[in-house]
Formats: structure tokens, C-alpha cells, sequence
């Protein structure tokens, strides 16, 4: 049964909008032993566990109980316990025990006035925007947002930062790209073309921070070169112009200036990796980088502050990838809509859209957990 355990995700952020954690929904068929088939999931994927920073875990509406013990909790790892379940008794026990190992604990559902036990201790409190939040014992995070505003009006409440998606609401594009990012552009376009090396050294040299930034996301442990590069031209040597096309791709990817833009570009990257990842042996080889660039550029309009069909109009991409970002079509689109159903706590349309791709929960689960190691290890904040 744990094969039916799929784990969706969303970043938690704090009021400055920097992405300070990682909320994991664990979604499994509800019974008594859902706990355990939870734990024998989680232990299944333990080596790509994502380590970086604090993981909250929400067990989806299934009351926690000692079944989950028999997971090997990472210490970064947070347990969610819903405020429903404060009077079950064997999730008062489960608790008892995680505070005597140590294990870091959330209240899901807090409202001023509820009965709390006795001696509970937890480090975050997660309510709902419009619940009363007086007397919380804990840094309050808000849950369910709709948008910026949403949370704008939350940090004036007195929340301490949100979980969820809503920096993606609520954003009006502009008519056209700033200069910076259409230099982006031109010099992605260049290698796209296999330009001459010292036609894109020079366009680099127009803008020192990117070839800065370039060097630093390639060198980056997600990349797991055995050897720092140390220029561009060492770069091609080394990696060849298709690889850079993706690293390139991340220049466009995190040029925002944004308040929100490192939640953003996380979250662009990660889809693009989980794509990428999920994509091995549907597509070949050669195609894994167009997923990848399919996924970061998924949030372009958002990212760069423009319509989407203005963030590509300048750009040579195969209609591979346009189909997907504009019309939600071609090979590439069944991948994207189960990165984007993996961002939701739905699970039926979670479990409907990796069914479609013959994809099991497993493989699933670990390219989620692959994805937000990769972004985590590019340090955007």
C-alpha cells in the first residue's frame, strides 16, 4: 500500500517572502495502517531526502499515531499535528514520544480559545487567514492564502511568514522585458545557434554579473562536476553547447528583481528538474534538457513580469517546448501538468495525472524530493 503514498510539496516563507522551509503533503489511503505505509515510503526515500532546510510533513487529514515511528525522521524533519487530532489518543501519544526523541512539531488548524494539551511543545503554528490567532504558542504561519495581498494583510495580522503558493497570484504583466533580460535572450539565442565562443565571451562581457552567476550555478553542487570551471570558454570545453543552453536557461530564470523572486526562481527550477527527471525513458536523451527548460521557463511570465507569449516571442525554442508553456500541448505537456499537480494538495488529480504517464508513486516521490535538493543547492535567497 505505501506504493499509493504520493507527497506533494510547497515552500514556506517568511515575511521578507525567502523560502525558509519546505512543506511536504504526504497523501495516502486513508485506515489504520496509512501511518505505517507513510513511514515505509518516507524510509524508502531516505537518501534523497531534501536537507537543506526544515521539511514540515503533513499527513493530509490522517490523525498521526505511533505507526509512524518507524520512520528514521531526518533531524530537519517537522511533524505536523492537526488540531483535530488533539483528542485522539493515540496521537497524544505519538506526540509524548516525539518530544522525548526530540522530533520538532507543528500545530495544523489553531484557533484562539482551543484546548491545547498539557506540556505541548511546538515551534510553529500553522491557522488560517481568517482564524483568530490570539494567545498561539508558537511563530504563527498562514495556511490557504490567495495571493500577495492575502499575505500582505496576514503579516499586518501578525503572522510571521505563509505556506504555500500564493506569491504566484495576483501579478500583472508588463507590455515588454527590461534590457537586462533581453541581453539574456540575445545571448541565449546565440548559443543556441552555436555561435563562435568569442561572440558570446563578448556578449558575456557586456554584463559581468552573468557571467559571474553563470559560473557559480554551473560549479554548484546540484551540477556535480568533478572539476571547477573556471570560464566560459572552459565551460564549452568541458560541458559542450547543448548542456549550456540549460545553464544558460538559468540566467533568464533568475534575472527578476522581484521582492519574491528567490521563491519564484525556486520554484521554477525545481519544476524544471522534477520534469526532467520524470522524463527519463519516455523521451531520449537528448530532449531531457527542452523538459528541463519546459519547467523553468513554466513560470516565466511570473518571473519576468510579462505576458508569456512576450517572454518567448524573441526566443528560438522548439515548438516542443512553446506547445507546452502556450497552449498546454505536445509531448511535453503531460510532464509539466504533473509537476504543476505536485505543487497541490489534490490527491486525485496528483495520482490521476502520474497515472497517465505509467509513472509509480515511488518514482514520483523521489524526483520531487531530487527537484528541491537541486534548487536548494543553486542558493538563490
Amino acid at each position: 500500500m505505501s506504493r499509493n503514498v504520493l507527497i506533494s510539496r510547497e515552500p514556506v516563507l517568511n515575511r521578507s517572502r525567502a523560502i525558509t522551509a519546505t512543506r511536504l503533503v504526504v497523501h495516502a489511503p486513508p485506515g489504520p495502517a496509512a501511518c505505517a505505509h507513510i513511514a515505509a515510503e518516507l524510509n524508502r526515500l531516505a537518501e534523497a531526502w531534501p536537507a537543506v532546510r526544515t521539511v514540515f510533513v503533513s499527513l493530509d487529514g490522517v490523525a498521526p499515531n505511533a505507526g509512524l515511528l518507524d520512520w528514521q525522521m531526518p533531524q530537519n524533519a517537522m511533524i505536523e499535528i492537526p488540531a483535530a487530532a488533539l483528542d485522539n489518543p493515540a496521537t497524544l501519544e505519538l506526540m509524548q514520544r516525539l518530544q522525548q526523541a526530540g522530533v520538532s512539531m507543528c500545530l495544523d488548524g489553531f484557533s484562539a480559545g482551543m484546548g491545547l494539551p498539557a506540556g505541548a511543545d511546538f515551534r510553529f503554528i500553522l491557522a488560517d487567514a481568517a482564524a483568530d490567532i490570539a494567545g498561539a504558542p508558537g511563530l504563527l504561519l498562514a495556511k490557504g492564502l490567495a495571493d500577495n495581498a492575502q499575505f500582505d494583510a496576514c503579516i499586518d495580522k501578525g503572522f510571521g511568514g505563509a505556506a504555500g503558493w500564493f506569491f504566484l497570484k495576483g501579478v500583472t504583466p508588463a507590455k515588454k522585458l527590461n534590457p537586462g533580460q533581453a541581453q539574456t535572450i540575445r545571448l541565449l539565442n546565440l548559443v543556441r545557434a552555436n555561435a563562435d565562443i568569442k561572440e558570446i565571451e563578448a556578449a558575456l562581457k557586456q554584463d559581468v554579473a552573468l557571467s559571474v552567476k553563470l559560473l557559480r550555478y554551473i560549479n554548484s553542487a546540484g551540477f556535480g562536476l568533478t572539476v571547477e570551471i573556471q570560464s566560459f570558454r572552459h565551460a564549452v570545453t568541458m560541458l559542450g553547447y547543448d548542456k549550456l543552453n540549460k545553464w544558460l536557461s538559468l540566467l533568464l530564470v533568475t534575472s527578476s528583481k522581484d521582492v519574491a523572486a528567490p521563491a519564484l526562481m525556486q520554484a521554477a527550477i525545481a519544476r524544471g528538474r522534477f520534469m526532467e527527471l520524470t522524463a527519463q525513458g519516455y523521451v531520449d536523451r537528448n530532449e531531457l534538457d527542452n523538459l528541463f527548460i519546459a519547467g523553468a521557463f513554466s513560470l516565466l511570465d511570473i518571473l519576468l513580469g510579462v505576458l508569456m507569449e512576450t517572454a518567448l516571442a524573441d526566443m528560438h525554442l522548439p515548438d516542443t517546448i512553446n506547445d507546452a508553456l502556450i497552449s498546454g500541448s505536445g509531448p511535453y505537456a503531460p510532464f509539466l501538468a504533473l509537476a504543476q499537480a505536485g505543487e497541490q494538495a489534490d490527491y486525485a488529480t496528483f495520482s490521476a495525472r502520474a497515472a497517465e504517464l505509467q509513472l509509480d508513486a515511488e518514482t514520483v516521490n523521489r524526483a520531487q524530493f531530487e527537484a528541491l535538493s537541486f534548487a536548494d543547492s543553486l542558493q538563490m535567497n
